[in-house]
């Protein structure tokens, strides 16, 4: 018989993520953050919102079109009743984005940095502007007109357009201008402070003289968000299609599926939003007026620009990780990692560790093989696949697993797989139905006449750049039993084996969730025995039901269990008679919390694990990951000593109530901000 479920203490996964992106907006709002990193904030607000329509109201949008009749089993809401919810609650946070967004700039003013207008500019800004304009900009336009001869163009999914409302006689149009990809978007005026034009303000200004046979009757910048949420498992290749090829058509499909949104910048009523909501067949309340630039990645841009002189007081202060080795003067990393457990916590030390041993791996005559599995590389990963590149040239096996799937770095990992194979690098790409979201390489060395291995697991991917911002564990081991597990999940990937036996490693989509819930279990078995009990979670994300339920039957049982979700929670802490014993807080602040640990026992009996995987049933139940056990009790020390000290943030954590909202904690004389004590104080700098 089914389990009834219970929705007293959970929520609405697409709810509970849209508050914690108010949350971020809440650090743009933060007088206590550098100004200019605020203005970050607001892009950051700005491009999470983007991904979310592209991917989560994309694909509700199709699930309300093809089975409205569903329901999400944590709010009983069907996909119709949840867009309703999501587009209601994203209109109040683009107002208050407006807000903040204003406030910034006007700040941003008195230190010189001024957002200016082709019209409001001064006389030699505007002299400037106009021959820009004629000797830059207009040579470059592709304006058109929608008439019988000149259909409605397929809007790009968030590319910028000026569109303009024309009219010529009795007769009304739409003209319709490309924002130029390959300018900047930045237009910087000479001078001692920092004074600059956006190319689309400077296009949509000069709009009269573009269609000068017509009379503009209202002009606007805007842009549409299409579903994104194309799963190339949801269309197999054609019988002997290249999986490469099958994947740059899955990619070219995303530029004309659904439009789910439309964004007008506008401060009151646009003409133009209207008529474009109709020919696209939108709904008002998917539309949304915009104060502020609909593309506010130009900041970062803009960052590089500042003065000087400013720079100290509007940025964070710069941060170096730590780049030393463990390793003694003389000694090769890959020879002390042999023989001790490492532990790397980015970003408070550097990626480049990693990038070393990779490197020592691949020059290193002891070594025969390396195996890794990539899921998002970034555009920043050539250090690590020339190491790679020449490992293979030395004559040594390489095995790369490269993950075709991961949303948005598909091209990139493409590239990279093809340059890889023309190396001799041995390339597999994953599973039907089940992206590859593991973090591990495995090194084999003969040592003395002895086969032995060196294994790395991590929470986070192998990008150098995220590494830099992203905070993240990566464990390297010589221990044997998880160098032999490392060597059978390889085999197993080979052979297309998901259902493979391990030893130490947790390898989902079989072997992880339902030892986790044995975990949770045992923890409330033992408090049920008047025993000592305690659960320490740290994850992105917490969806999964089965997880959520057991962890709600151990707080009734009695167990203590602190969580730290930087985003969705689905569970309800604090609900009395159910989740009263749980408590959970979210941590947003310069980095991104992102290292997933587990925590079962305390003191003597403490189990711990880091893994790649969330506790969301796409983790659990449909990717590729793994957890791996940390045996090593200085390790597991300096783990438990960061979750404390995240535990007694007070600054960057807030706690989540249990009608899903959060506060900031109660304010104490010790002020605590985690992520600035690891920078000053993480024992291995």
């Amino acid at each position: 018989m089914k389990k009834k479920l219970d929705a007293s203490y959970t929520q609405n996964r697409e709810l509970s993520w849209l508050r914690f992106n108010e949350r971020v907006l809440e650090e743009a709002a933060d007088p206590t953050v550098p100004l200019f990193e605020r203005f970050k904030f607001t892009a950051i607000f700005t491009s999470n919102l983007d991904e979310f329509f592209m991917v989560r109201v994309g694909s509700l949008y199709q699930l309300s079109l093809l089975q409205d009749d569903t329901f999400d089993n944590k709010s009983f809401l069907k996909p119709s009743e949840q867009l309703d919810l999501i587009y209601n609650q994203v209109a109040d946070m683009c107002v208050e984005k407006d807000r903040v967004f204003k406030s910034l700039q006007i700040k941003l003013e008195a230190e010189g940095i001024k957002q200016c207008t082709p019209k409001h500019g001064s006389r030699k800004q505007r002299e400037f502007l106009q021959t820009y304009f004629q000797e830059n900009v207009f040579p470059v336009l592709s304006p058109q007109i929608i008439d019988l001869h000149h259909p409605f163009p397929c809007l790009e999914n968030k590319q910028l357009y000026i569109a303009v409302l024309l009219k010529r006689g009795k007769e009304q149009t739409l003209g319709i201008i490309g924002v130029p990809k390959n300018l900047s978007r930045l237009i910087i005026f000479s001078g001692q402070d920092l004074n600059y034009t956006l190319l689309e303000d400077l296009i949509l200004y000069h709009v009269d003289d573009i269609f000068s046979m017509y009379t503009v009757i209202d002009k606007a910048v805007i842009s549409v968000t299409r579903n994104a949420d194309i799963s190339p498992d949801d269309e197999a290749p054609e019988v002997g299609e290249d999986y490469l090829q099958h994947m740059r058509s899955t990619l070219r499909k995303r530029r004309s599926l659904a439009v789910v949104r439309l964004e007008v910048q506008s401060k009151g009523e646009s003409m133009v939003a209207d008529y474009l909501r109709k020919r696209i067949s939108l709904k008002r309340y998917q539309t949304y007026k915009s104060a502020a630039p609909l593309d506010l990645s130009y900041v970062y841009n803009l960052a590089d620009k500042l003065p000087a002189g400013k720079v100290h007081h509007l940025l964070y202060t710069p941060f170096a990780p730590a780049k030393d080795s463990p390793a003694a003067p003389g000694e090769k990393l890959i020879d002390y990692v042999q023989h001790n457990d490492m532990l790397l916590f980015y970003p408070y030390q550097s990626f480049d560790l990693f990038s070393q041993l990779v490197q020592e791996a691949a020059n290193d005559d002891n070594v025969l093989s390396i195996r890794i599995t990539i899921y998002r590389l970034g555009k920043h990963g050539a250090k690590l696949m020339n190491s790679l590149i020449t490992a293979a040239e030395l004559g040594k096996d390489v095995t790369v697993l490269m993950e075709l799937k991961a949303r948005f770095d598909e091209a990139n990992n493409i590239f990279w797989a093809e340059s890889l194979q023309e190396a001799g690098c041995h390339i597999l790409y994953g599973f039907e139905g089940y992206k590859v979201h593991s973090k591990i390489c495995h090194i084999t060395r003969r040592v003395d006449g002895h086969m032995c291995s060196i294994t790395q697991i991590g929470t986070g991917n192998y990008n150098p750049q995220t590494a830099n911002f992203y905070t993240d564990l990566s464990l390297i081991t010589s221990d044997d039993a998880i160098g032999r597990d490392a060597d059978a999940f390889f085999k197993n990937m080979g052979m297309s084996n998901l259902k493979g036996k391990y030893e130490e490693l947790l390898v989902a989509p079989y072997g992880l969730k339902h030892q986790l819930l044995r975990f949770v279990e045992k923890e409330r078995d033992k408090a049920l025995r008047g025993e000592e009990s305690r659960i320490i979670l740290k994850m992105n994300s917490l969806t999964d039901r089965d997880l959520i339920d057991a962890l709600q039957e151990a707080s009734a049982a009695g167990v203590p269990i602190y969580l730290i979700v930087r985003g969705i929670s689905c569970l309800l802490p604090g609900v009395s008679g159910k989740t009263e014993n749980i408590h959970i807080r979210s941590i947003v602040g310069r980095f991104l919390e992102h290292s997933r640990i587990y925590c079962f026992g305390a003191d003597n009996d403490l189990t711990m694990y880091i893994a790649s995987a969330d506790w969301m049933t796409r983790n659990t139940e449909h990717r590729v990951e793994i957890a791996c056990p940390v045996k090593d009790e200085s390790i597991k020390k300096k783990i438990m000593h960061s979750l404390d000290i995240m535990l007694a943030d007070n600054v960057k954590a807030r706690l989540l109530r249990s009608d899903g909202s959060y506060s900031k904690l109660p304010s104490t004389e010790k002020k605590i901000n985690s992520q600035e004590y690891f920078m000053e104080h993480w024992t291995e700098r």
